[in-house]
């Protein structure tokens, strides 16, 4: 079946960008922020509106901005006033280049087999020690919401994933709530990982 997820954010892409900027809380930006060197490079991978690559920028901060979605490039490139890469997760292919990797509810979209494929090139663009944040509804039932699909992380799942990467280290993770006012109830699992090698 194909993942339909790429469809609904071009068809929706005026109404999701509008409803990023619902969002005003800053406190995983800076927490993400606060393990990176001055002037680090940062890929906003799966940036959506933009609204992270602006607020990264900034704060003084190298930032290069993808997204899979077409229509969402065209308004984030708007709004940030550069150029953001239309990229879906499994075309990375970059090799040492980032200081850090930021897919804050991004590569959640991806099906478990393609997001076990996408970890080692999110690996291989990164630089030595680099820091990746990733965040995923926390369950265990993957699938289709609409035409937006998800996998869905707990602890025990996670922990197994990560297992497969021997040069990736989780070195902090936990557990958040809802973010978005009038949206369910729902909370997510967010992870900072490292590289080791």
């Amino acid at each position: 079946m194909k993942n339909t997820t790429i469809e609904y954010f071009n068809e929706k892409a005026q109404k999701c960008f509008d409803d990023a900027f619902t969002i005003t809380e800053r406190t995983n930006q800076d927490h993400f922020l606060s393990y990176l060197r001055p002037n680090a490079h940062i890929l906003d991978f799966g940036c959506g509106s933009g609204r992270d690559s602006a607020y990264f920028s900034e704060k003084g901060f190298e930032v290069t901005s993808t997204d899979g979605s077409s229509e969402m490039c065209r308004l984030a490139s708007q709004y940030l006033h550069k150029e953001v890469r239309c990229l879906e997760f499994n075309e990375l292919n970059e090799e040492n280049k980032y200081d850090a990797i930021y897919a804050s509810a991004s590569i959640m979209h991806l099906e478990y087999e393609k997001l076990i494929e996408v970890f080692p090139k999110i690996a291989k663009a990164l630089k030595k020690d680099g820091i990746i944040y990733v965040s995923f509804k926390y369950g265990e039932n993957d699938g289709y919401l609409g035409k937006r699909y998800y996998t869905y992380m707990n602890e025990k799942r996670f922990a197994e994933m990560m297992a497969q990467f021997e040069n990736l280290s989780v070195i902090e993770q936990g557990i958040f709530g809802n973010e978005h006012p009038g949206q369910p109830d729902f909370r997510w699992l967010y992870a900072y990982i490292r590289k080791i090698d």
